[in-house]
C-alpha cells in the first residue's frame, strides 16, 4: 500500500525537479542555444504557434542563433514574436532567414540571472517540501484507517525523506551548474 504512496512521491518528485531543468534551460547565460526560443509563441494564422513548430533553429557559432522559417511569410510574425518576448534580443532578417546575435552578458546582468535561478530552485525546493507534507499526510491516515501499522508508517516516511533529500542534492547541483555557466565569463 505505501509502496504506491512512495512511487507516486517519488514521480511528483521527479517532475517538480525537471519542471526545474526546463526553465533553467530557457535562461541564457550568453550561449546561443534553441533552448532560450522554447516559450516564443507566434501568433500564425490567429493561433499562438511554438516557434520550434514553424522553423528550424540551428547555432552556427557560440553566439549566434539563425532560424529558418518553414513558411517565408510569417517572417515579420516571428520577428514581432521575439521582439515582444522578455530575451532582449533584436532580430535581423537576411534573405529567408533571421539572426539572432547574442550579445555578451554585463556582471550586472549576470549577478541579476544568478539571483533568478536561485529564485527558480528554491520555489523547487518548496514544491518538493508540500510534496513530502503531503505524502506524509497520507502515510498518518493509513496509519489512522489501520491499513499501514506504526512501524510501516514510520519506514515510509523515512524513505519519503531520503527521497527528499535526494531531490533537493540534485535541485542544488542543477542550480550550482547553472550559476557557474552564468558566472563564466
Amino acid at each position: 500500500m505505501w509502496q504506491e504512496l512512495l512511487k507516486d512521491t517519488r514521480q511528483r518528485m521527479q517532475q517538480a525537479k525537471s519542471a526545474l531543468e526546463r526553465e533553467l534551460s530557457s535562461i541564457r547565460a550568453g550561449r546561443a542555444t534553441p533552448a532560450l526560443l522554447e516559450k516564443i509563441r507566434v501568433d500564425y494564422y490567429g493561433v499562438p504557434t511554438p516557434l520550434q513548430q514553424m522553423a528550424t533553429i540551428q547555432v552556427p557559432e557560440p553566439r549566434l542563433l539563425v532560424i529558418h522559417p518553414w513558411d517565408k511569410s510569417q517572417i515579420p510574425a516571428i520577428e514581432k514574436a521575439i521582439q515582444k518576448s522578455d530575451l532582449g534580443l533584436s532580430p535581423v532578417t537576411e534573405g529567408g532567414v533571421i539572426r539572432l546575435a547574442i550579445p555578451p552578458l554585463t556582471q550586472e546582468r549576470r549577478q541579476e540571472l544568478v539571483k533568478s535561478v536561485r529564485h527558480l530552485a528554491e520555489q523547487a525546493r518548496v514544491a518538493v517540501r508540500n510534496i513530502r507534507r503531503d505524502a506524509n499526510d497520507k502515510v498518518r491516515e493509513l496509519i489512522k484507517e489501520g491499513s499501514v501499522s506504526e512501524d510501516e508508517g514510520k519506514r515510509a516516511q523515512d524513505e519519503i525523506q531520503k527521497l527528499v533529500d535526494s531531490t533537493i542534492a540534485e535541485i542544488d547541483r542543477l542550480l550550482e551548474e547553472k550559476e557557474k555557466e552564468i558566472l563564466e565569463v
